[in-house]
């Protein structure tokens, strides 16, 4: 278990799916919770209601991540809130079905802004203040499509590749600050994205089931634990591949 009690947590793409079952772990592990989304205000003032009924503390935050004026701006009310931001974990995504075919450049480019640019624009708004407290967790949420072909297409396997490029990027220049940065990898969870018709069925995953969103909050916690973890990978993927 990880004692977070003190220390304020940011989850980007939080209203739902994994990076709700983020922000609810965080908050159940003491953490002050900022939940970020851009266009689903009632489900995440739903989760911070839900960390508020058991005893939590939290807030809503809307911005669009892929922007650096709303990142800063974000950064600027969490810590007005809740304080300097001690956890951040880039959660933020999004996921555009195309064939090869049919990828357009802007698909390409927005795919790029929202999954990768954002983790650059949170990491640099929150890295200045881990560094002079000398503490901080980043987490980074991947994919299994990083390494393999997955069922969105090349421009979602580029931005999830590229995250993981930037987790090793960040980590190795600040593990001397004792900040950490890691990076997680679902592949096939049961969220809206999967149940939308990215996989129809479990089959051909050797556990016999989707993974839950909260087995992926569970390894968040667990990078975040562990303080000599650094520049990882950890894959979550019910058998179908391996580091």
């Amino acid at each position: 278990m990880t004692d977070l009690k003190g220390k304020v947590a940011l989850v980007t793409g939080a209203s739902r799916g994994i990076g709700r079952a983020v922000a609810l772990a965080l908050a159940g592990q003491g953490a002050a919770v900022a939940v970020n989304y851009r266009e689903r205000a009632k489900e995440a003032a739903d989760v911070v209601a839900e960390i508020e009924k058991a005893g939590g503390k939290a807030m809503a935050v809307a911005a669009d991540v892929s922007d650096g004026k709303a990142v800063a701006g974000m950064v600027a009310a969490v810590e007005q809130k809740l304080g300097p931001v001690d956890v951040l974990v880039n959660n933020a995504g999004l996921a555009i079905i195309r064939s090869i075919d049919d990828l357009t450049e802007e698909e390409f480019d927005q795919t790029i802004a929202v999954n990768l640019k954002s983790a650059f624009l949170c990491t640099r708004a929150v890295l200045p203040g881990m560094r002079k407290r000398k503490w901080g967790r980043i987490v980074n949420i991947s994919s299994g499509a990083a390494r393999g072909a997955g069922g969105i297409g090349p421009h979602y396997n580029a931005s999830k590749a590229g995250m993981e490029g930037l987790t090793r990027g960040y980590a190795a220049r600040v593990v001397k600050d004792g900040i950490t940065v890691n990076a997680v990898a679902p592949s096939l969870i049961e969220t809206d994205m999967v149940r939308s018709g990215l996989a129809s069925s479990p089959d051909r995953i050797p556990l016999g089931r989707f993974g839950t969103s909260e087995e992926c909050a569970q390894a968040v916690l667990m990078v975040i634990g562990n303080a000599y973890m650094t520049g990882q990978t950890v894959a979550l993927s019910g058998g179908m591949s391996f580091l």
